[in-house]
């Protein structure tokens, strides 16, 4: 492992440690409890999950055991080619048997990409790879090649046979990458875990995907705080008040890298293969279910501030909050009075 990878994983580790020490923190007053934690190195970020009211070391490894189950099968970097690996070199040439829980993961990917009309599109692969962000061989794409790559990104060309659990890529050279919602998954798989073996207090934290049960032990809302996207310390910009929701985020300040004084980001618009410029910093998507936060939140940044608001207010029980890049907050119209504000750098819209 080079240097450079190891500050990276270094500083990711730092980044999720703050955020689930800030959640913690917030309710700490009123829940003197120590919580049971883990925390292990999976799906490519730091997993950290807490139970508030079990001591029962078990259940941890069994949510464990359950999201090493599911990267084996969806991650496409992972060391064994995972059956997202075998769709992607089938590409153009024949369709792949899948797993339950992975095709359904890839259909509600697909679901995505057909709301936004492909802004969202799992089939993005071929840019992600060109563009390496999040790793040392991050650099700005040569514009031929990006040409190229871009004509193998369209969900169009993705076929799903629900009755024989198959997939298929239908051109050669596209790649599926299920990393903008295959976290969002997992996190509910956990729960699902933690429920049945009568968890009732507990939060789940993958790499800054929340997703908490039930209430603080104490029977208050958990506070869950929002990354300010500018702040280098990692600090937060305000505090959401959540009871059995999933709070996901997507941002500029995730994964990046600078070149000629730019710094581009790891969220990348289909349209044009360039990490997306619309004026937002970052959104975060309030909801019950972990994989629609991960799916709304990216989604949302992609369409931009009045389409991603549109969206999210059309859909059930889901709130957001949209950062913009000139500091300016927009909240949809059900979480309003449960967002506090903490930074004064930072004013509230209408």
């Amino acid at each position: 492992m080079s240097l450079k990878n190891k500050k990276f994983i270094i500083l990711l580790l730092t980044l999720c440690l703050f955020s689930f020490l800030l959640v913690n923190c917030a309710n700490k007053e009123t829940n003197p409890k120590s919580p049971l934690s883990k925390s292990n190195y999976l799906l490519g970020t730091l997993v950290t999950i807490s139970l508030y009211d079990s001591q029962d070391n078990k259940i941890i490894d069994e949510a464990f055991d359950r999201i090493r189950d599911i990267e084996n099968r969806m991650s496409i970097n992972s060391e064994e080619p995972s059956q997202i690996t075998h769709l992607n070199e089938a590409s153009g040439s024949h369709s792949v048997e899948l797993s339950e829980d992975t095709f359904q993961v890839l259909e509600r990917g697909l679901y995505y990409s057909k709301l936004t009309d492909g802004r969202f599109d799992i089939t993005i692969g071929p840019i992600v790879k060109l563009w390496n962000i999040g790793t040392e061989h991050a650099a700005i794409p040569d514009s031929d090649i990006l040409s190229e790559k871009l004509k193998l990104v369209d969900y169009n060309n993705l076929s799903l046979n629900k009755d024989r659990l198959t997939a298929k890529l239908e051109m050669e050279g596209m790649i599926v990458d299920l990393g903008g919602i295959a976290k969002g998954y997992a996190a509910d798989e956990v729960a699902s875990i933690l429920k049945k073996n009568g968890v009732k207090h507990a939060i789940i934290n993958l790499g800054g995907n929340i997703l908490v049960i039930g209430s603080n032990i104490n029977g208050s809302p958990w506070k869950i705080g929002i990354q300010d996207p500018y702040d280098s310390r990692n600090d937060y910009m305000g505090i959401v008040e959540v009871v059995d929701k999933s709070v996901v985020t997507s941002g500029i300040y995730e994964r990046y890298f600078e070149a000629d004084g730019k710094r581009y980001h790891h969220i990348l618009d289909p349209e044009t293969g360039f990490p997306a410029d619309n004026g937002l910093a970052a959104v975060s998507i309030i909801t019950n279910k972990s994989i629609d936060a991960d799916g709304l939140s990216t989604s949302a940044f992609l369409l931009g501030l009045d389409k991603g608001r549109e969206l999210i207010e059309n859909t059930e029980d889901t709130e957001a909050i949209f950062i913009t890049t000139d500091k300016n907050i927009y909240l949809t119209s059900g979480i309003k009075n449960k967002f506090i504000l903490i930074n004064k750098e930072y004013k509230l819209m209408d």
